[in-house]
């Protein structure tokens, strides 16, 4: 949702901030398949530091920017609220096995307020959590970024779906997302995790190998990803994801319509009766 009828109306200044605050993220996050190092005098590879200085405020800059598009009070009240109850939610949970239960009141939350909503959702949901739960560090910018990612693209999925064929196309997006959130945060890290191979000395196939082809190390970085936290994390994340939308998601997307509507923010929606009619 976009324009009017928003929470957070992604005007064309917004959404170009955002697209250009989204690629230099990404750029960011992938730093280990683009950055040529020569680690075989320190046997280390340190990340850019200074790039990674810049995402925090490239993130305050995108939420300056969508809250001068038209986040009143009543965006903020619901935000807060919504925020709180992520931040809760992700503490009662901790993501022990992938049992994270923030991902899905964030999708619902894009899904019914909007793209530009989702995105400010996921930076706010994963912060207060982090302070919460102590998982304030170096990794808290690349969290936010890409869960906001994940309740942008909620807002994006296509509007006129309802009942039964909506639950459906948000399932499978809570599963898809799952797996995102895992890879993505995985590529930021693994190079520290899996190790550095260094010429000369013996390395898994698993590790980072500064100067590689991008293909050869895009190569050892799947094969990482899928032997420590594809089937693990990211599929306890994907089926809990599935799960609470499935079970609790009817409720909730009535819940959050109806407060949207009271507070005037959103355009009424058809009901999925009237759809089906």
């Amino acid at each position: 949702m976009t324009g009017q009828g928003a929470a957070v109306p992604l005007r064309l200044r917004s959404g170009v901030v955002l697209g250009i605050a989204s690629v230099i993220g990404a750029l960011m996050l992938a730093w280990p398949l683009l950055l040529e190092v020569d680690p075989a005098a320190s046997g280390r590879v340190d990340p850019p530091f200074l790039f990674l200085a810049l995402l925090p405020v490239i993130l305050a800059v995108v939420l300056a920017e969508l809250s001068e598009g038209g986040m009143d009070a009543r965006v903020l009240a619901i935000l807060g609220v919504l925020s709180a109850v992520n931040a809760v939610l992700r503490l009662v949970s901790a993501g022990t096995a992938g049992l994270e239960l923030v991902f899905f009141l964030l999708i619902l939350g894009g899904r019914v307020f909007g793209a530009g909503f989702g995105f400010v959702l996921g930076c706010t949901s994963l912060f207060a959590s982090a302070l919460m739960t102590a998982g304030v560090g170096p990794w808290l910018p690349f969290q936010m970024l890409v869960a906001a990612w994940v309740g942008m693209g909620a807002g994006l999925l296509p509007r006129r779906v309802r009942g039964r064929r909506e639950l459906v196309m948000l399932v499978g997006y809570g599963v898809l997302s799952a797996y995102l959130y895992g890879l993505l945060m995985n590529l930021q890290g693994w190079p520290f995790i899996a190790g550095v191979q260094v010429p000369g000395q013996d390395s898994s196939e698993l590790s980072y190998a500064p100067g590689a082809p991008v293909l050869e190390n895009l190569h050892h970085f799947l094969l990482y990803t899928v032997l420590t936290s594809t089937g693990g994390w990211d599929t306890g994340r994907a089926i809990t994801n599935a799960l609470a939308i499935a079970l609790l998601g009817p409720a909730v997307l009535t819940t959050l319509r109806r407060a949207a509507r009271r507070a005037h923010i959103v355009r009424a929606e058809p009901t999925p009766a009237a759809t089906a009619r």
